[in-house]
């Protein structure tokens, strides 16, 4: 599994937009073969700030996510609400794993 995390600072007056839009997008990110897991989170101290976390099965699946519409729909929606533009780090799930030490 690949583990995605992508950090999102949004301008203050379009928080609920992104959550909106963003949302959409997750909801229908986890209907993709592909995405195990796909969670939005908000800081509790600076709700501009986001992160998604994307759990892929595969190390292709994130392409084939990049190429759905409504991923496509996001990027292009949110594009102007970011302060400042997003990152992301990549990490190897540890635990659980597909070797049953989890």
């Amino acid at each position: 599994m690949l583990v995605v995390h992508v950090h999102v600072q949004v301008k203050p007056d379009q928080v609920e937009a992104f959550r909106v839009a963003t949302l959409e997008n997750a909801t229908n990110s986890i209907r993709e073969p592909g995405i195990a897991r796909f969670d939005v989170i908000q800081q509790q101290d600076d709700p501009t700030r986001f992160v998604l976390v994307e759990v892929y099965r595969t190390p292709g699946a994130p392409a084939s996510h990049k190429e759905t519409a409504h991923y496509q729909k996001w990027r292009d929606t949110v594009a102007d609400m970011m302060a400042q533009p997003r990152s992301s780090v990549k990490y190897a799930n540890c635990f659980p794993d597909e070797q049953g030490w989890g």
